[in-house]
């Protein structure tokens, strides 16, 4: 089996070689970098099946290189774990909407960031499986809900023929509701669904998400009705 490819981005030249070391020692190919534009010009020329992204970076922060990651084709749906030190709930939640897959926070334990890495890879090796994307709402064909249309694989969402830019996190939200119209996910099922079940992230991120969501998608955003004290559903 080809052996996952990782890319930790992090300044501090001890945190960057210790964590490149435990991830090489666990089976994976690892490239750190100590810059933002480091990872950017790397994700640009070579493909990595997951960035370890920290938050505070000199120059371009990581936030920035998030997003940048996500608004290209080659990077759109790499999975990103962020690093901060900080652990305020404005970073890790700007950080979730722009596209962050996960995150943990500074000081951290080896054994739990080497179970995080493991626990994104099981999410997207089973996403890459018909039987489980069926499972999940993650299904090959389109989706057609009202107006919009959404091409799983192909990443796209179409409002009348329009595209939407989605960030990666949106997009899957969007999957697992428009998967189930009509039916009622609670915010747990929605973070199991989008992040996997070990995931350390708090539901106030799912409704900022869904805040951002309803925002792109323009009108057809009111197709996403809150259920109060429960979840959301997308309206058939």
């Amino acid at each position: 089996m080809k052996r996952k490819r990782v890319l930790v981005v992090e300044d501090e030249t001890d945190i960057r070689e210790l964590v490149s070391y435990n991830l090489t020692k666990t089976g994976y190919d690892v490239v750190g970098v100590p810059t933002g534009e480091k990872a950017l010009a790397a994700a640009k020329d070579t493909f990595f099946d997951l960035v370890i992204l920290d938050i505070m970076l000199p120059g371009i922060d990581g936030l920035a290189v998030c997003e940048k990651l996500r608004a290209e084709t080659k990077t759109a749906t790499t999975p990103i774990i962020m690093l901060t030190a900080k652990g305020e709930e404005s970073d890790i939640v700007t950080g979730l909407n722009l596209g962050a897959d996960d995150y943990i926070t500074k000081p951290f334990n080896l054994r739990e960031l080497i179970a995080r890495v493991q626990t994104v890879f099981r999410r997207t090796s089973s996403e890459s499986e018909p039987t489980k994307q069926k499972e999940n709402g993650l299904v090959g064909e389109a989706i057609s809900v009202r107006d919009l249309l959404i091409h799983p694989q192909r990443h796209e969402v179409l409002i009348d023929g329009q595209p939407v830019d989605l960030s990666a996190t949106e997009f899957r939200t969007l999957v697992l509701l428009a998967g189930r119209a009509g039916w009622v996910l609670t915010r747990k099922q929605i973070l199991n669904g989008v992040h996997g079940k070990n995931h350390a992230i708090t539901d106030r991120a799912v409704d900022v998400q869904i805040v951002g969501l309803r925002r792109k998608l323009g009108k057809a955003g009111e197709y996403i009705e809150t259920v109060h004290g429960v979840g959301y559903r997308l309206k058939k």
